[in-house]
């Protein structure tokens, strides 16, 4: 015999929720996440930055320096996928794992910048207008699709 469990509330019952599991001591990022059986969800490719200013003249190689260091890049794709996460519906909060792929930087001796992206993650979550945070790996990749990018970021969103 199964256990099953109804919320009255109005004669609707309540979705189980999403559980964000912290870390232990909690962190920038979470442990994990439970998505309960018929949340709806998001799946987001792999997102590169947009140039700072304009784009670079057709047949001109586009250079990091157009696309700004890692912080910058990491703003941008962020950006981009707020602006995605809201044509779909959903919110910087509905995000509960990002895979994060960061290139070398050359000024860096080919060392991922982490903290100019973690710099960059912290202005969109765990800040007053999203206290929530994710699931996260970040990983350094040899490169991305073209040499002026230094950050792509994937993100899966549930609600």
């Amino acid at each position: 015999m199964g256990i099953g469990l109804a919320t009255w509330s109005g004669g609707a019952s309540a979705a189980p929720a999403i559980v964000r599991h912290t870390a232990t001591p909690p962190g920038l990022i979470l442990q994990g996440v439970t998505v309960p059986a018929g949340a709806k969800m998001l799946y987001l490719s792999g997102q590169l930055a947009a140039p700072i200013g304009a784009p670079p003249p057709a047949g001109t190689p586009a250079t990091i320096a157009q696309y700004g260091d890692t912080r910058t890049q990491t703003i941008s794709v962020f950006e981009k996928i707020k602006a995605l996460l809201a044509a779909q519906g959903f919110r910087m909060a509905d995000v509960i794992k990002l895979t994060v792929f960061v290139a070398g930087d050359p000024k860096l001796g080919g060392k991922m910048d982490f903290a100019g992206m973690n710099d960059a993650f912290k202005l969109y979550f765990g800040t007053p207008e999203n206290p929530t945070t994710v699931a996260r790996s970040t990983v350094q990749v040899a490169a991305l699709a073209a040499p002026q990018y230094l950050v792509e970021i994937e993100a899966t969103a549930a609600k």
